[in-house]
Formats: C-alpha cells, structure tokens, sequence
C-alpha cells in the first residue's frame, strides 16, 4: 500500500439515535479511527456523533467536506440498514456530486466470504468536492470489516481525487 504525502486526512461520522443520547455506547466510531491511523497512516481531523437525522447528516455531511475540516475521506459508520430510521443512504444521496457504487461493491464481495448478511447493506460511496464519502455498517465488526475490504484501493481513490 503505497503512503500519501501529505498524509490522507480522514473525518469518522457515527449516526445513530442510541449513541447520540447515551443509551449506547459508540465502538464502531473509535474502532475506524484506530483502523485508519494503523492502516492507512491517516491523520484523523475530526469525529462526531449524530442521530439518524437526515437533515442533520447532511448538515455535518456538507459542513466538513465543503468548508472544514476537509477530509480527504469521511466515513460514516451507522444507518446503512432496512430499520425505519436507517436513512444514512439517502442523506448521503442527496449530498453526493458524485456517485462512487463500485466502491461498495467491491466491499460486499469481499465481505460475503464472512458473512452474506453484507448484502444487507444499502451503504452508498461518492464525492462531494474533494471528499470522498463512504457509508460503513453500524456495527464495530461491520464497520471494521467493510472498511478492512477497502483499505487496499482507498489510498489510490484520494490520490487521484486530489489530482
């Protein structure tokens, strides 16, 4: 895996209603963050929690990618389901430029050998500006391993975004 110079900058967005009150413990937020600093030697500009809100995801969505901090990446971990209140898909959707499925299909292939569940997932990837947004599952374990999948191709998708 080849390292970015200046370092790839990535922003962790956790979106769920249990962690955002406090009833839940966020893992999946913190356990990208160790991942990206591990694997990617990334530099992690920001991190934040926010309910399964769709104007408050596009809100923080829009915020960090078009004026600060940002990112070079942004994921997001968390309302990719079929519940009622998982719309990160669709908030994501109606910020994208750019639309970027193959990522996510590259991801549910890997991750069908763990587990075929992967293909419940209706996590979305693409751009908005510079950024390149991705959509992890909620779970630690699907966070890790959908994220786990992409680390081999992300280095390469930042470097051509950023020209």
């Amino acid at each position: 895996m080849s390292t970015l110079n200046p370092p790839m900058r990535v922003a962790v967005l956790t979106i769920s209603d249990r962690c955002s009150e406090g009833t839940a413990e966020d893992t999946s937020g913190p356990a990208l963050v160790a991942l990206v600093q591990e694997r990617l030697h990334a530099e992690v500009v920001a991190t934040g929690l926010v309910p399964d809100d769709r104007d408050t995801i596009v809100e923080q969505l829009r915020t960090w990618a078009l004026y600060t901090p940002k990112p070079d990446l942004l994921l997001t971990t968390g309302g990719t389901g079929l519940g009622p209140r998982d719309i990160t898909p669709e908030a994501t959707l109606a910020v994208l430029e750019r639309r970027h499925s193959s990522l996510m299909e590259l991801a549910r292939m890997r991750c069908y050998a763990i587990t075929p569940l992967t293909y419940a997932s209706r996590a979305e990837a693409g751009t908005l500006g510079q950024t390149l947004i991705v959509n992890l599952p909620g779970s630690r374990k699907g966070a890790v391993e959908t994220c786990e999948a992409l680390v081999d191709v992300l280095p390469h998708c930042i470097k051509t975004l950023r020209g």
